[in-house]
């Protein structure tokens, strides 16, 4: 069964338990306006509020993945986001589009899978790089475009570089904004998988329906734990394994997965 929804920037479609999400400016590299940060938030709102999505693909359209922001935006210009005069409050730009979408992704209660069909830039690079599973085509790469504005990597890529690659190698990405490669992204273990290009969609939506049949449940607390042991120490980690698996033992998902260990057949989860 499968279901879409009508957007101007996006376009949005739910089938197999999957919600597929594809940033839709093609003729701008998908860069984002405030109108297209607008429809990503109430795409996301109906994954949150919708039982049957099991799992979320975030992708783009055409030869890029994600530009970052459209610098042409009325957001961008002399007074917008809050500054009276003189340059744009970009803080408030962060705080009111960028934030919020980064932290909805990291804290959805589902796997999210990014496909990066192409250049990933500046905010977009990190958005991708906030996806639990990251695909990539060969032919895509990602930049730390920041520096060359005479900015700092936002949505966040101050975090997520030097927690995926380390302190030395975020830095050179941020600071030298050179393009990597989709192959050494995971070569240095940034993203999960290089694919090739037309492999890219059928893989990356094998994977997500793949998830979507999984307890989402579990996969939701697994996500939890993973993520907090960036801050946690061993002990507070402990604690917290002992308490989400607490959690995740009184799911009907864990009872269907014993119950059809024991009968020796193949389980069938429904994410509850």
């Amino acid at each position: 069964m499968s279901s879409a929804m009508n957007y101007a920037n996006i376009l949005f479609e739910v089938a197999d338990g999957v919600a597929t999400l594809t940033l839709n400016r093609p003729d701008k590299l998908n860069s984002f306006t405030n109108e297209m940060h607008a429809e990503v938030r109430d795409a996301l709102a109906r994954v949150k509020g919708d039982p049957a999505v099991r799992c979320l693909l975030l992708t783009g359209a055409g030869r890029g993945f994600c530009a970052g922001q459209d610098l042409s935006d009325r957001a961008m210009a002399p007074g917008a986001m809050g500054s009276s005069q003189g340059p744009p409050d970009i803080g408030a730009a962060l705080e009111t589009n960028y934030n919020p979408l980064v932290r909805t992704l990291r804290g959805l209660e589902m796997p999210v899978v990014a496909a990066v069909n192409g250049v990933a830039a500046g905010a977009g690079a990190n958005i991708a790089l906030g996806c639990d599973l990251v695909l990539a085509a060969k032919s895509a790469s990602f930049i730390q475009a920041f520096c060359r504005l005479g900015l700092i990597p936002d949505a966040g890529g101050t975090w997520l570089l030097p927690h995926r690659v380390g302190t030395q190698r975020a830095m050179a990405l941020a600071m030298l904004g050179e393009k990597l490669s989709a192959e050494e992204a995971e070569r240095i273990g940034l993203i999960h998988k290089a694919v090739d290009d037309a492999e890219l969609m059928p893989t990356a939506t094998a994977l997500a329906r793949q998830l979507a049949t999984q307890p989402t449940r579990g996969l939701a607390l697994t996500k939890r734990a993973i993520y907090a042991a960036a801050t946690n120490t061993m002990d507070e980690q402990l604690d917290l394994e002992r308490d989400l698996q607490r959690e995740a033992g009184r799911t009907a998902d864990y009872r269907e997965g014993v119950t059809a260990f024991l009968e020796k057949r193949a389980p069938t989860f429904e994410g509850k």
